[in-house]
C-alpha cells in the first residue's frame, strides 16, 4: 500500500474517533440535562467514562496498526511509541487525581496536552492555599511550569 493511502486511512480513522467522542459527549449531556441535581457528580463520571471510551478506541487503533501485516516498520514503531505515551499519560493523570483527592478535595479530573495541565476540581470556589496545594502536586508529579497549569473549580 502506498504511503499516501496509509496516511489517508489513518487520518480517516482519527477523524472517526473524534466524531465518536463528540457524539458520546453530546448524547451523554442530553441524558444528564434531565436531572440537574446530579449534574456535578455526573460531570466527573461522564468525563471519566468518555475519556476511558476514547482511550480504549485509541488503544484498539494502535493495536490494529501494530498487528497489521501491511503496516510498515515505521508505522508500527510510531504506533508502539504513541501507545506507550498514552499509557504513561494515563498513569500520570491517575496519580495526580489521586493525590489531589488525598489533599481533601471531593473529586478531580486532570487533562494534559502539549505541556499544559488542566485540573477540574469539585469545589464551589478555591482559596489561595487550596490552589497552592493543587499546583504543588501538579508541579511535583508532572514537572510542569506554573504558567501551563489551569485550575477550574466546578460546583
Amino acid at each position: 500500500m502506498k504511503k499516501r493511502t496509509k496516511i489517508i486511512i489513518l487520518s480517516a480513522m482519527v477523524l472517526l474517533l473524534g466524531v465518536t467522542a463528540y457524539l458520546n459527549v453530546v448524547l451523554n449531556s442530553s441524558i444528564n440535562n434531565s436531572d440537574p441535581v446530579v449534574e456535578t457528580s455526573s460531570y466527573f463520571q461522564t468525563y471519566r467514562s468518555d475519556r476511558e471510551s476514547m482511550r480504549d478506541q485509541e488503544m484498539l487503533y494502535y493495536d490494529a496498526i501494530i498487528a497489521s501485516d501491511s503496516s510498515s516498520e515505521e508505522a508500527i514503531s510510531n504506533a508502539e511509541e504513541a501507545r506507550l505515551s498514552l499509557i504513561n499519560q494515563m498513569e500520570k493523570e491517575l496519580v495526580v487525581e489521586g493525590l489531589i483527592k488525598a489533599k481533601g478535595f471531593e473529586d478531580c479530573v486532570i487533562t494534559m496536552s502539549d505541556g499544559n495541565v488542566n485540573a477540574v476540581v469539585k469545589a464551589a470556589s478555591l482559596t489561595s492555599e487550596q490552589v497552592a496545594q493543587i499546583v504543588s502536586v501538579i508541579q511535583t508529579e508532572l514537572s510542569t511550569n506554573l504558567a501551563n497549569i489551569k485550575i477550574i473549580p466546578v460546583e
